[in-house]
């Protein structure tokens, strides 16, 4: 089992939710984010440390799926995802450490 975190534009966040239902996936969880890269946001320094002027909104998708549909699953999400410009988002991919979640 992999465990996908999706990390999109905010007005991009419906139209994955929307692809990840119709995907078969084990669970799916959604948090709002805020975060910087190449696009607007900027590091500057303050009493010797840095820290940032701007964070951008995003929309963080935690998503698990089976070993043998991550690869699909991640092509079609980043598909539906992008719009061309600097800040769409990533796809990380984390292999989970045990076989079975414990539900309780």
């Amino acid at each position: 089992m992999k465990q996908l975190t999706i990390v999109v534009k905010p007005f991009r966040a419906e139209a994955v939710l929307e692809a990840l239902a119709e995907m078969e996936v084990s669970a799916v969880a959604v948090r709002e984010a805020k975060g910087y890269s190449r696009q607007k946001g900027y590091l500057d320094r303050y009493i010797g440390s840095e820290y940032s002027l701007a964070f951008l909104p995003k929309v963080e998708i935690s998503v698990w799926i089976s070993d043998d549909r991550f690869e699909s699953v991640a092509q079609s999400i980043t598909r539906i995802a992008r719009t061309g410009r600097i800040g769409d988002g990533k796809v990380f991919v984390v292999p989970m450490a045990w076989p079975e979640a414990i539900e309780f």
